[in-house]
């Protein structure tokens, strides 16, 4: 026999099969009555299922090429406030039961179904009846008659969860799922897609005792959701009598926390960052609180370990601690702006905190280094808590600016703005670098303390700094004013009183020892007391300052510690400070050096003497042949202030 002989019998073999078969189905669709397969696919369904649907539309039956039933228009619960309703309910038969007359379920589809899940405050749900049907038609020996299906299959389906209490409504759309029924093993599987929020979600679960779920006792719960926005995976335990519980591994992960929790429904967080995102944790959830224990956290780049509790009870509140290594707060106060982009001038962008009101919080943590922007700080820790959208930043310490940093700042969220409130004291700090980056002053150095006590409130940094009120004290030693040698302008002007040759607008002052005390009422601060000590010189000053202006107008005195010869009073000079925080100007007091000089002391008195300034006039009419009677009066004529120089400018004085 040859082998192409050998294949033309097969298939001769197989023909014949396939028609014996189409002739049993057609044979079989004159045995079997279109009502008897119908009754027989009811009673299947409720067999595997326990419940009863309510057929509205019309049913088709095909037994050829291959048997199914469909079902139109289909319900399952309270007629008034239905669990399911479904476009079509179709159960596909097995084959070989088929030949033989019996009428076996394959698996059961149904399309487009909307399934609506309405919850109770009591937590009863329009569901209730329909699972307990199920937790007893799965009780051992509860199966009778026509064998169970094991698949079920959800087309294009749609769930809505409504919650009453909390008057919350979430809608799950475009749901196709495949679901391994238990009628032989007693785990449940599902496997499929759906959308949320206008995204698609890859979602698997796995009960493995779904009697025991259905029941209310515990089994083994597994669940993997993937979604752009944001992965989760759990694995653990779930119960639900007396009441939720929860218990295992929660990992998570999104490329941008701000755009999970936006997803989400959640308020997008104020400021920068909350960008990468990952957590991995132990979590036990009872009832609406949820515990996370060995807490691994990633975020922006941050990593810390600890313990969270996130409660959903009523208002959201997190609670918790978390200690890291290294804490890079750049992100979230990288669009925070104190100052305009020229850094001469307080921001007059609106200030806008939202994202502060939906939920509280209150969070401890720990850092051995902490960055923000250009600064770094050493060990730190801080308190945060969140509460009616009343933020309250405790520093419990920090190392900061080679000193110590402690007290609170406060920020109200309102609607026209926010207030401020801060109560710091910072203890033997750099002074150039801490006034510098907070203040944007970079002339003091040293070490020293500060004291900051005001609030403020405003719709942004420059209105807060209008209203701003309170008062403030910086002591300091061993340090000096950069910018200004003050003691070589002291002796320059002991020698030339009217000399503004030489740049003394450089080098430095050092002191041993400054304080200053300040009051501040609605943006003007009030320097009360400002003393600067050294070997060399002293100065006092008073005066006033604006804080939205950022500008000076102070008035002091600069005294030489001691004379430049014997028998004669140390040299003292007033001045003034005037101009931008950034770059003061100082001037000494013009009539003061005047006096001193003993060439122009003599003009001097002719300007303030009447008879002395009437004979200069008469003398300089005679030198230059003007007329007196032309001119004004002595007592008509204006009197002119003697102008001081610049300080790089020089005038030759006759001494």
């Amino acid at each position: 026999m040859t082998a192409s002989a050998g294949f033309r019998r097969l298939g001769i073999a197989l023909l014949v099969l396939v028609a014996l078969a189409a002739g049993v189905l057609t044979t079989a669709g004159y045995l079997i009555s279109a009502d008897t397969v119908r009754a027989e696919v009811i009673g299947g369904i409720h067999s595997a299922t326990g419940l009863n649907p309510v057929l509205r539309g019309r049913a088709t039956v095909s037994l050829f090429p291959k048997g199914s039933v469909s079902f139109d228009d289909v319900m399952l619960g309270d007629p008034a406030q239905p669990a399911l309703t479904a476009e079509r309910m179709t159960a596909r038969l097995r084959f070989f039961p088929l030949l033989i007359g019996r009428v076996e379920i394959a698996d059961v589809s149904l399309e487009r179904p909307t399934i609506s899940i309405n919850l109770e405050p009591n937590g009863k749900s329009n569901w209730s009846g329909l699972i307990d049907g199920l937790a007893r038609n799965q009780k051992p020996n509860a199966r009778h008659g026509v064998a169970a299906f094991s698949e079920m299959r959800i087309d294009n389906g749609t769930v809505i969860l409504r919650d009453h209490e909390n008057k919350v409504v979430e809608t799950i759309d475009r749901m196709d799922f495949s679901l391994a029924w238990p009628s032989i093993s007693k785990s449940l599987g599902a496997t499929g897609r759906f959308v949320w929020h206008d995204e698609p979600v890859d979602a698997s679960l796995t009960l493995a005792d779904f009697r025991a779920a259905l029941a209310g006792s515990k089994t083994g719960l597994k669940l993997r959701l993937a979604a752009k926005p944001m992965k989760a995976a759990f694995e653990g335990s779930i119960s639900v009598r007396p009441t939720v519980k929860i218990e295992g591994t929660l990992a998570a992960d999104a490329d941008s926390l701000r755009d999970a929790m936006v997803w989400t429904g959640q308020e997008s967080p104020p400021g920068g960052g909350f960008g990468r995102f990952a957590i991995k944790a132990q979590a036990n959830v009872v009832g609406g609180s949820i515990g996370l224990s060995g807490v691994n956290v990633e975020l922006d780049g941050n990593s810390a370990e600890g313990v969270l509790t996130f409660a959903t009870d009523g208002r959201k509140t997190l609670q918790g601690t978390l200690a890291a290594d290294t804490l890079n707060l750049t992100p979230y106060v990288s669009t925070i702006r104190l100052l305009t982009a020229n850094q001469h001038a307080w921001s007059d962008a609106r200030i806008a905190p939202e994202g502060l009101s939906n939920i509280d919080f209150d969070l401890r943590l720990s850092a051995a280094k902490v960055i923000m922007a250009s600064a770094t700080i050493g060990r730190t820790a801080i308190g945060a808590n969140l509460r009616a959208g009343h933020l309250t930043v405790t520093v419990g310490e920090a190392q900061a600016y080679g000193g110590v940093i402690r007290g609170s700042m406060a920020l109200a969220n309102f609607d026209s703005g926010i207030d401020v409130k801060s109560q710091l004291q910072f203890s033997d700090v750099d002074l150039e670098s801490c006034l510098g980056q907070l203040f944007g002053l970079r002339r003091l150095e040293g070490k020293g303390n500060i004291s900051l006590n005001v609030e403020g409130s405003g719709e942004s940094v420059l209105a807060v700094t209008r209203s701003m009120t309170g008062s403030a004290g910086l002591t300091g030693s061993n340090g000096a004013i950069a910018g200004l040698n003050i003691e070589q302008l002291l002796r320059r002007l002991e020698r030339r009183p009217l000399s503004g040759s030489g740049e003394f607008r450089t080098g430095s002052t050092p002191y041993d020892k400054i304080t200053v005390g300040l009051k501040i009422v609605k943006g003007v601060i009030a320097v009360d007391d400002m003393k600067v000590e050294s070997a060399a010189v002293r100065l006092a000053l008073a005066g006033q300052a604006s804080i939205p202006d950022r500008d000076l107008d102070l008035k002091g005195t600069a005294a030489l510690v001691t004379a430049s010869r014997p028998g004669v009073p140390p040299f003292e000079l007033p001045f003034i400070v005037q101009g931008s925080w950034d770059d003061p100007i100082m001037l000494p007091d013009a009539e003061a050096l005047i006096r001193r000089s003993g060439a122009a002391a003599p003009l001097l008195r002719a300007v303030r003497e009447r008879s002395a300034r009437d004979a200069v006039r008469q003398a300089l009419d005679r030198l230059t042949g003007g007329s007196g009677a032309a001119t004004q009066t002595p007592a008509e004529a204006p009197t002119a202030a003697p102008t001081l120089p610049a300080a790089n400018q020089s005038v030759d004085t006759a001494r």
